[in-house]
């Protein structure tokens, strides 16, 4: 995948890959498989790897990109790494360090992007859910305008050679637009996006920004037990997925993922399975129709497999705005 003709310019110059590599690896799935997914990924020629400090594999991830580049099958600089700032991070003091933690994981000396995971700040500490002795989240109050500004120096310092946010909202997303003193806006926002959650209304309003959208989840999830409703909807089971992946000859997989690369989102694709990686990457390889692309349009019902109704009680949770 040459990044020429398959990545979108971020807002302060530089590319991002429109199809990426996730990794998020959930507790029941051991570490190990995240180092040897990024492998396959990278082979199967994803260039773009999304990881995060939430996820705890930024050692495995890291391994990988080295072990690549040690085998001469990609620079460094052919690579585009996101890390993201966990919520437990968003006091302005504790951004550089928790950056530097993460490039201490992956031992690399700076990431593509880094991004602020989400809007709402929990109780800083080394617990990822720090939780109260009835078993509630602790949640915590920091403006995320101060988060930004601290995100702003990572960025001036080198460890981060773009800045963004996941998980925001466009009013959210305004805020930090407006605020004075603004150095560098955010180049991305990524979020669940997908048929069934298509964002249109995020999306344009990003484009009038000059921010890219970035989905996650962008085949429905793996439906992990943990933050999935086990009796949603399957989106790949989808009949009118199914429809179009007859007449294109492609699996419904890759209908979902090339809707989103001509509506112009970068797209994080997951698997653990070296043949889905290898057919995901073939999304460049054929065009749907505008028809079809309408008829996708028409599968959106806003619904979220990730509600993330932990956050539900905190004055900044994202996902009661309508978009």
């Amino acid at each position: 995948m040459s990044c020429k003709e398959h990545c979108v310019k971020l807002n302060d110059g530089h590319f991002i890959p429109t199809l990426g590599f996730g990794t998020y690896t959930p507790d029941e799935v051991p570490k190990s498989k995240a180092l040897e997914a990024t492998k396959l990924a990278i082979d199967a020629g994803f260039r773009h790897i999304d990881t995060a400090y939430a996820y705890q594999v930024e050692e495995e991830v890291g391994q990988a990109i080295r072990s690549k580049i040690e085998e001469g099958i990609v620079k460094r600089e052919d690579i585009f790494l996101t890390s993201k700032l966990w919520c437990t991070s968003l006091h302005p003091d504790l951004v550089q360090p928790s950056l530097e933690r993460s490039l201490a994981n992956l031992k690399l000396d700076y990431v593509d992007l880094y991004l602020m995971h989400y809007p709402v700040a929990m109780k800083p500490g080394d617990d990822l859910y720090p939780t109260d002795e009835h078993g509630k989240l602790i949640l915590d109050t920091v403006d995320f305008c101060a988060t930004w500004e601290a995100m702003e120096k990572c960025k001036d310092a080198g460890l981060a050679k773009s800045i963004g946010v996941s998980n925001f909202n466009h009013r959210q997303l305004e805020r930090i637009l407006n605020k004075p003193g603004l150095k560098h806006k955010p180049v991305c926002n990524q979020v669940e996006c997908h048929p069934y959650l298509n964002q249109g209304k995020l999306l344009d309003f990003c484009k009038s920004k000059d921010i890219v959208l970035v989905a996650y989840s962008a085949l429905g999830t793996q439906r992990y037990k943990r933050w999935v409703d086990q009796s949603s909807p399957v989106l790949l089971n989808d009949p009118v997925l199914g429809t179009l992946a007859k007449k294109y000859n492609r699996s419904a997989a890759l209908i979902a993922l090339r809707y989103q690369v001509q509506r112009g989102v970068v797209t994080l694709a997951q698997s653990f399975k070296e043949q889905e990686m290898k057919e995901n990457a073939q999304v460049y390889g054929f065009q749907l129709s505008l028809e079809d692309m309408k008829v996708l349009d028409g599968l959106n019902r806003n619904f979220r497999y990730l509600p993330a109704d932990i956050f539900l009680d905190h004055p900044n949770y994202p996902f009661s705005d309508e978009y």
